[in-house]
């Protein structure tokens, strides 16, 4: 078609094969239409270049959607900064077509907070529900409630192992984690590693990073049989305890080389360490692109950051699940894997 303006519902279903009642069912997301019928109707939709119009049908019959993004509270310059700043790019796009976004907060640290959160969410009787699970066993739980109310769900950042999501939009953790031992140890053999991890609730039952932890252990299993790998927990809003707990392992043996990695988006915390002592033989491997783990990168005290860009993930989150509550558009891929990024001293500066 020359112009998108000259396109109309009949053009729509004689292309589509379908009759113009349901190209309009499927425009107002109403009454019985096959899978089939549907993805026909919005693929045609979409290269007619009626997408415009489409979403003009949708303004016109006024429906409003709510969708409410539950991630963990963050600081400036954390990770999570850039997860809500996607969030927020996609909320105002998706406000002109009468989809309100909105965020709740909880403390990644605390079981009750998220509990809360979570509560909080299904008391505004929301459309669609997009969240960071922390708490495996709460989420669950809370899952449950939204599906028994009919409410969908997307996952960012990780998922569980449940069937009922709608979408997740994240790295392939598993698959992540074994990369990480890859970088760490080249397929080398290495005597010990260690796993800095972070000591989260007092419960145990945070652990957002078990899939990655699985795929690390894995490789090593696989690739270095022989090798030790020692967990060493610090609590990260507590430098005195960081420091006495890299004291302990810089002692465990006389070579000053050692093979460091975290799961998490934390490495900045192990960089610290080794600035301050100026330690320059360690190998260390880490996640995400904070800039305090960028500095630590550029000044070697970290080898290789295996990064993602978290903010777009966000964004793809908000706009499939705006898709699917305003056109009923089916997401092409039900795990939106988002590709793993290498970065190094001298191509990170490239990447944001």
């Amino acid at each position: 078609m020359e112009n998108d303006s000259k396109i109309t519902i009949n053009d729509v279903a004689v292309a589509a094969g379908v009759s113009k009642g349901t190209v309009d069912r499927v425009l107002h997301n109403r009454g019985d239409v096959s899978r089939k019928s549907r993805e026909k109707v919005l693929r045609v939709i979409e290269e007619l270049g009626y997408r415009p119009n489409l979403y003009a049908s949708v303004l016109a019959s006024r429906r409003q959607q709510t969708v409410i993004c539950i991630i963990p509270e963050y600081s400036e310059g954390e990770f999570w900064e850039l997860t809500a700043r996607g969030i927020r790019s996609a909320s105002g796009k998706s406000s002109s077509f009468g989809v309100n976004v909105s965020t709740i907060q909880y403390d990644q640290y605390d079981v009750d907070s998220f509990s809360s959160a979570c509560s909080r969410a299904l008391e505004a009787n929301p459309s669609g529900v997009i969240i960071a699970p922390m708490f495996r066993v709460e989420t669950l739980r809370f899952v449950e409630r939204l599906r028994e109310r009919g409410i969908y769900y997307m996952y960012i950042d990780s998922r569980l192992d449940d069937d009922g999501y709608l979408g997740y939009f994240g790295m392939p953790m598993y698959q992540s984690g074994y990369l990480c031992a890859d970088l760490l140890t080249w397929g080398q053999p290495v005597d010990k590693v260690y796993v800095i991890r972070i000591a989260r609730d007092k419960r145990g039952l945070s652990d957002p990073t078990v899939s990655r932890r699985v795929g690390f252990m894995d490789y090593m299993a696989e690739n270095c049989p022989d090798c030790t790998v020692e967990n060493v927990f610090i609590d990260p809003k507590d430098k005195d305890d960081i420091r006495a707990r890299m004291d302990r392992l810089f002692a465990s043996d006389g070579s000053p080389v050692k093979y460091i990695a975290m799961f998490n988006s934390r490495i900045h915390l192990v960089a610290g360490y080794l600035r301050e002592k100026n330690i320059h033989s360690c190998r260390v491997v880490g996640f995400d692109v904070l800039e305090k783990n960028m500095e630590a990168l550029r000044d070697g005290f970290v080898q290789v950051l295996i990064a993602q860009h978290s903010d777009l993930q966000a964004e793809a989150a908000v706009t499939a699940m705006a898709d699917w509550l305003l056109i009923g558009k089916p997401l092409t891929r039900k795990d939106n894997y988002t590709q793993m990024d290498i970065l190094n001293r001298y191509n990170c500066d490239y990447y944001l």
